[in-house]
């Protein structure tokens, strides 16, 4: 096939139609118009560049369309090349994105554009979401904003910062009411929240996932709550490594309890033999850490109302008490 050809079908294919004829399915809840994600059981495929790249989370394989088909068919290029033909016209079912929020052009560097944001302050647009909408207690976030971790993204949006091992700002998780991804030219490292010469190392998934269990465990003594962000980058990689590689370490693989999870947390245990540290899994009911936090929340909400209830039951005045279905003696 003429190469003309072949450049027809990538921009006419969609890598999305290869993963949906393979079984594939999108994760809604875990993607963004720019990454989509798509997972059939514990494998998990996310989809750039409007459909003609993607790449692996969980390993280092990524490509264009016809590096896809020979991944998911097992062919070669010219088998590879056959088959993405066959696909054109196919209509994938994507879902509808919110329309993502547009930052105002400022400083090209990634540490002017972090120090250009304002830090959260009480009632602000985004401690109101972190707070409100997914029931962060203040002190976990005062500690957040102490350790200059956090900043207000657009619309109500949060930044978290993912640093190296000397603290400098490489990215930023974004989430928000309507909107998730990661900073434009930035990498992926590490959320890292608690004490820098922790030995307990909780690994989650999302910013506010740590945030969560480090609210859900009362900021245990002695621990640091990670996030790779969801993602497991050689930067991310590196710095997991470095951290357990520390005499006396434990490595906890705090993630989701799903099949993305588990491969999470088995690609933990293999990390932590290596580098020879301790390992443990923290499981949990909810799917993740802000879930489990949330119901906690209104589990205590509702023993708080029934005790006032209670209370409220107990003062009234005795004639009351007297007529009550009951109280009358024998």
């Amino acid at each position: 096939m003429k190469r003309e050809k072949i450049r027809e079908l990538k921009e006419k294919v969609n890598c999305g139609a290869l993963l949906e004829r393979a079984g594939f399915a999108v994760d809604v809840k875990e993607s963004t118009r720019r990454a989509v994600k798509f997972r059939r059981g514990s494998e998990i495929v996310i989809v750039t560049h409007e459909g003609k790249g993607w790449f692996d989370p969980l390993s280092d394989d990524k490509g264009d369309i016809f590096a896809l088909v020979q991944r998911l068919d097992h062919v070669g290029f010219v088998e590879g090349v056959e088959s993405v033909a066959s696909l054109v016209g196919f209509e994938t079912s994507d879902p509808v994105w919110p329309k993502a929020p547009r930052e105002r052009p400022a400083a090209t560097s990634l540490a002017d554009r972090w120090l250009a944001r304002r830090v959260p302050w009480r009632g602000s647009a985004t401690w109101r979401y972190l707070s409100g909408a997914r029931f962060l207690p203040s002190g976990v976030l005062r500690m957040v904003i102490s350790n200059n971790q956090l900043r207000e993204g657009p619309y109500g949006s949060m930044w978290a910062a993912h640093t190296d091992d000397a603290g400098i700002v490489c990215g930023w998780e974004e989430r928000g009411p309507e909107w998730r991804g990661f900073s434009t030219g930035g990498s992926k490292t590490l959320f890292r929240l608690g004490p820098r010469d922790a030995l307990r190392l909780c690994a989650t998934e999302a910013a506010i996932d740590a945030m969560s269990l480090a609210a859900f465990e009362g900021l245990r003594d002695g621990s640091q709550y990670l996030s790779t962000g969801g993602g497991w980058s050689s930067l991310t990689d590196a710095a997991l490594r470095t951290l357990a590689s520390r005499p006396g370490v434990t490595l906890v693989a705090a993630t989701d309890a799903n099949d993305q999870g588990e491969t999470y947390a088995e690609r933990l245990r293999v990390l932590a033999d290596s580098a020879g540290c301790a390992w443990q899994r923290l499981r949990l009911m909810a799917d993740d850490w802000n879930e489990a936090l949330q119901e906690k929340a209104k589990v205590e909400k509702e023993k708080r109302e029934e005790w006032k209830k209670g209370r409220h039951a107990g003062c009234a005045p005795p004639a009351s008490r007297e007529a009550s279905p009951g109280g009358a003696g024998p």
